[in-house]
């Protein structure tokens, strides 16, 4: 009995000391208000469990302590807005100041760097990005001029659906939404010069996207909990490093191949036909070689195509 007293004591000081010391902390620094308790290590994770989805538990959480939280999940403060008024302020008055991208292991290895559109942070070399994205791939003349790429990939999934219209087999559903949004979107990129039948380009990238999705996890883990990397995740960094070079040597021959056939569209007849994506950015890549370059035109490709994932 006295081991465990001797065992439990010291635990209890710990846990007084640090939750009177983070509620002053929290006090000096003028922080929103923050659920109790907030626990050493995991903080406010223990609001979160596998049988509610997320949104949901966000959802409850700010139902039961306020609009506007302060919360830690394990190593990360985040700021939850359930209010209107208050999401409202964040992103039109205060806009600037939530614009940067978080420094996460993704970030690091996928966006290679923080130089990604989706990761970089708010600046000159971010709005480039996206200035290139919303008049090459997302303006609506662009979207006009693609949109029977569109169509013809929607008739193509139907047809697709009847063909296997067949009680007795089964039909895997996410095999053939996966076909369907690789291609609509890399058609969008390319101008249609991937087709449909192209199948083998869309299972490998498949493969590379479910292996993302796995290392990912992991990742977040480590980002959240930096003590499991001492338990499960110490090779985490080397995983993404992994997935991060299957994707480049998958992006680079995809590169490769519209640059070779750019030059030969030139020859024939003089590069007239409507550019894709790439072939903007190839054609920027010859006038500014050092910003332009073939991870640039990667970042912008994969991060179009990561629609892919989000939606599966």
């Amino acid at each position: 009995m006295d081991a465990i007293h001797l065992l439990v004591l010291p635990l209890i000081l710990f846990l007084a000391l640090y939750t009177i010391t983070q509620h002053f902390l929290h006090k000096l620094l003028n922080l929103p208000p923050t659920p109790f308790p907030n626990l050493p290590f995991i903080g406010h994770i223990y609001f979160f469990t596998k049988s509610t989805p997320f949104h949901r538990a966000l959802s409850e959480v700010s139902r039961r302590h306020g609009p506007i939280l302060f919360l830690r999940l394990g190593s990360r403060p985040v700021l939850l807005i359930s209010s209107p008024s208050a999401a409202h302020a964040c992103f039109t008055k205060n806009d600037i100041v939530f614009a940067n991208r978080p420094n996460l292991l993704n970030g690091k290895h996928f966006g290679y760097n923080f130089t990604s559109l989706a990761w970089a942070s708010y600046g000159d070399h971010w709005r480039n990005l996206r200035r290139i994205s919303a008049l090459e791939l997302l303006s609506s003349h662009k979207l006009n001029l693609l949109s029977s790429i569109r169509a013809n990939e929607a008739r193509t999934l139907i047809w697709k659906l009847m063909e296997n219209n067949n009680p007795s087999k089964d039909v895997d559903m996410r095999k053939l939404f996966f076909g369907h949004i690789y291609n609509t979107v890399t058609r969008m990129i390319t101008a249609g010069e991937v087709g449909v039948e192209n199948s083998k380009e869309a299972e490998m990238f498949q493969a590379i996207v479910a292996e993302m999705s796995r290392v990912t996890l992991e990742a977040n883990v480590a980002d959240f909990l930096p003590f499991m990397r001492w338990f499960r995740f110490g090779d985490v960094e080397r995983k993404l490093s992994l997935v991060q070079e299957k994707r480049d040597r998958f992006m680079e021959k995809v590169i490769e191949e519209r640059r070779r056939r750019r030059r030969r569209e030139e020859e024939s007849d003089g590069g007239g036909k409507q550019k894709s994506l790439i072939q903007v950015l190839l054609d920027l890549q010859r006038e500014e070689p050092e910003y332009y370059t073939d991870e640039t035109i990667r970042n912008l490709f994969l991060v179009s195509n990561s629609a892919i994932d989000f939606v599966l």
